[in-house]
């Protein structure tokens, strides 16, 4: 009696992912040729900070941009899928795994979700879809670059006046789906007061201390995920007198008093 024989998916081991994840290689400008104006005078020198580009409105249609202008760039995955457990109780991967059945067996994809920083007012998430791990894995960290964007620190809690930007300087929302994330300034020393996931995103892009309110679906994580980066999308929508920017110490951006 034959038995029908099963598609057998041994995904790429954690250990080795976030090994490569947080592998950084120093980016070679010279091999690099660049296809659109703006990497083309990065590349000539005309353009030798990131904030150039978005002061000007631009959009970043190269990841090498972002390579070649932030060096000190950290990346890392987000645990959005679950490996499989008794009652749904399996532990957090970093890829959510589907399968499509068809006539000639089980067709997996995988889905990935990154985030990338320099620790000092930048911040990006994306999201990469493949058949295989490693291509997901490679198509986020692109498209988390693409999705840069530049964020607004200070020091909005009245319990601190400690005068660096180590926080937000006020508080703000960002929705996605149901759910409902509320940054909220707090003194030094407090922590990232926020889930997990979360915590990854403020810390790459600088915020050492926030505390947070969610409403909605949160055990949905990517949309748990993608409001907290709305809500960080939101701080530069606001616009501040000069006055109040020195008197909450707000940058934009990259800062010199952070520690």
């Amino acid at each position: 009696m034959e038995t029908e024989e099963k598609d057998v998916i041994i995904p790429e081991p954690e250990e080795k992912i976030a090994a490569v994840s947080r592998d950084k290689s120093s980016f070679d400008m010279l091999a690099w040729q660049p296809k659109t104006a703006i990497g083309k005078k990065v590349k000539s020198g005309e353009i030798t900070d990131i904030a150039q580009i978005f002061d000007s409105g631009s959009i970043i249609r190269e990841a090498e941009i972002v390579d070649a202008l932030l060096q000190n760039m950290e990346n890392d995955l987000l645990l959005i899928g679950q490996a499989k457990g008794k009652f749904g109780g399996g532990q957090r991967r970093v890829f959510r795994q589907t399968q499509k059945k068809t006539k000639e067996g089980n067709k997996p994809h995988f889905t990935a979700l990154a985030v990338v920083g320099n620790k000092n007012g930048y911040v990006g998430i994306g999201l990469g879809k493949a058949k295989e791990t490693v291509p997901a894995r490679e198509k986020a960290y692109r498209n988390a670059k693409l999705n840069l964007i530049k964020i607004m620190r200070g020091c909005g809690s009245w319990a601190c006046g400690c005068g660096q930007s180590h926080t937000v300087p006020f508080k703000v929302k960002g929705k996605a789906g149901s759910v409902e994330v509320e940054l909220m300034p707090a003194p030094k020393g407090s922590g990232l007061v926020i889930e997990k996931e979360c915590q990854k995103i403020l810390t790459l892009a600088g915020i050492t201390d926030v505390w947070s309110k969610s409403d909605g679906n949160t055990t949905t994580k990517m949309n748990l995920v993608f409001a907290c980066f709305n809500a960080l999308k939101n701080l530069m929508h606001v616009k501040i007198n000069e006055n109040l920017k020195n008197k909450l110490s707000i940058c934009e951006g990259k800062a010199e008093n952070v520690k």
